[in-house]
């Protein structure tokens, strides 16, 4: 394998856990009630990046 194969696997890697991140975050801002209606969790389980987030951005994001 060359360091640009890697590379690129990496990127691709990366692309996917913003996507992943940014659909979970966008599915958390949903009013409670949709998120009950389509089956997504009441309460997110306990993510240490949230938290750090929210006590550094004073909101949850």
């Amino acid at each position: 394998m060359s360091m640009f194969e890697n590379l690129g696997r990496f990127g691709v890697t990366i692309r996917q856990a913003h996507a992943r991140n940014k659909a979970i975050r966008a599915l958390n801002s949903l009013p409670a009630h949709v998120r009950k209606d389509i089956g997504w969790p009441a309460s997110p389980p306990n993510d240490p990046q949230a938290t750090l987030a929210s006590l550094l951005l004073g909101r949850t994001r």
